[in-house]
């Protein structure tokens, strides 16, 4: 067990500043706020074992040693049935998980075993009347646009605010 005891580890991809100032101020606005204790973000792995915490940062030291910022793209709106997202698309940043997954495959949950749809969250668990409304009120508001993703970082999961462990910036050359 690691010093930080059973805690699960989150796994998400970092937007480049002005995206992630963006869509928080999305999440500001249309979150519930009782339950709006996040920043923007995407996750990539919802809870890796605690006790793969030592072995991960540096496997995450080495990727991120490794690979250039990796390319991205805002598609969007997207709807959550009760609530509403921003799609993006990235075939690199879903590589790259894939190399984490298969490096740690036997210790992933149910859903971990499965990619993601990447995307950040501005709003859910609301009525589907409310999120309707929001989706027709922001449509135009996101335009496609390339981005590039920073870098990974990794957090631990207490039930609330999730705590920061590490973050790992690409600074290689290389990758997908």
């Amino acid at each position: 067990m690691s010093e930080s005891g059973d805690a699960p580890l989150i796994l998400t991809a970092q937007l480049p500043q002005d995206l992630h100032a963006r869509f928080t101020a999305l999440r500001d606005t249309y979150f519930p706020p009782e339950r709006n204790y996040l920043e923007a973000h995407v996750t990539l792995f919802h809870a890796l074992p605690a006790m793969c915490e030592a072995e991960l940062c540096s496997y995450l030291k080495r990727i991120a040693g490794e690979f250039a910022p990796v390319k991205g793209r805002v598609d969007g709106l997207m709807p959550l049935g009760g609530g509403t997202a921003i799609k993006l698309s990235s075939p690199d940043m879903l590589y790259l998980r894939d190399m984490i997954a298969d490096h740690f495959r036997g210790m992933l949950t149910s859903q971990d075993r499965h990619r993601p749809m990447l995307h950040v969250t501005i709003q859910n668990k609301v009525a589907g009347k409310e999120a309707r409304a929001l989706q027709m009120a922001l449509a135009g508001t996101i335009e496609p646009r390339p981005f590039t993703f920073r870098g990974l970082a990794l957090f631990r999961y207490r039930g609330g605010p999730w705590e920061a462990v590490k973050d790992f910036a690409f600074r290689g050359s290389g990758g997908a």
